[in-house]
């Protein structure tokens, strides 16, 4: 099934949903002793691999982090092929002094940002559906 590809509509429904709790970044040589289950996102690099986890069961796992996030999904349903999308949000939250990390999946992006700035992002986000 693919996603929407017309800028317009997809910034018309963005419809960003702030996901209850923290979120941290860690790196490690080995993740195989993390149950799937535990981790929202992991990439290998040849550095190592990185995983988006809980905060909480980064603590539990003694696993070190310097960064505290907020998890926000774009709920609109976004092709992987579309253009400025990424970019439209980012400069939003960028001229708001707010940065991001972004994640694209198959459905939907999803963007983490500071903690502290969650309240603020979304309000950057839900403007941009009125522009």
């Amino acid at each position: 099934m693919a996603g929407e590809s017309e800028l317009a509509k997809l910034v018309k429904h963005l419809n960003p949903e702030l996901n209850e709790g923290e979120y941290v970044f860690v790196s490690m040589q080995n993740s195989d002793m993390i149950p799937r289950t535990d981790i929202i996102f992991e990439f290998r690099e040849k550095e190592g691999t990185t995983l988006i986890m809980e905060r909480q069961m980064a603590h539990q796992l003694n696993l070190s982090y310097d960064y505290v996030a907020a998890w926000i999904t774009l709920k609109i349903h976004s092709s992987l092929d579309v253009v400025g999308l990424t970019a439209l949000f980012s400069t939003e939250l960028a001229e708001n002094g707010i940065s991001c990390n972004v994640v694209a999946a198959y459905y939907h992006d999803h963007i983490f940002v500071n903690q502290r700035d969650k309240e603020k992002a979304m309000e950057v986000l839900n403007s941009l559906q009125t522009k």
